[in-house]
């Protein structure tokens, strides 16, 4: 379970696992909203990038590139490397997709609001954030849908 949110910031790429996210249409436009904590690196890269994409792989697979992704910091190790994933060049936007994805978004960066814990209800700030570690929420256009 789970897809790649990718991107690059210069030359640097890195690439983490995400379960939430929305899609929808925002300012007339077809927008991918997704979650990235303060304290992960892709929040770090995200911060100086234009864009990102999300890969999705198939039904089943890539559970261990997954599980990887999900758990070790790109700061540490090469996840490409570790994960035996192939960055590949995108048709819109600076960020690759995962090569042995099956769907992929491109996403333009149009808005990043960092949350505001005080107007989070209480189950959910006790559920998910009891270390504080807070998430920004980064709204990207489409630009790109594809499948293989």
């Amino acid at each position: 379970k789970g897809a790649f949110l990718t991107v690059k910031s210069d030359d640097i790429v890195n690439t983490m696992t995400i379960g939430w996210g929305s899609i929808g249409f925002m300012w007339q436009k077809p927008v991918l909203m997704v979650m990235v904590r303060y304290s992960r690196y892709t929040h770090e890269l995200l911060q100086n990038a234009q864009d990102f994409s999300v890969s999705v792989p198939p039904a089943g697979e890539l559970k261990k590139a997954l599980a990887i992704a999900g758990t070790k910091s790109g700061r540490d190790i090469d996840k490409f490397k570790e994960c035996s994933i192939t960055a590949q060049a995108a048709r819109s936007i600076d960020s690759p997709v995962i090569g042995e994805c099956e769907l992929f978004y491109e996403c333009r960066l149009l808005y990043r609001q960092g949350m505001e814990p005080a107007n989070l209800c209480p189950e959910l700030r006790d559920k998910f954030y009891a270390d504080d570690n807070y998430h920004v929420i980064y709204y990207g256009e489409i630009t790109e849908c594809y499948s293989k």
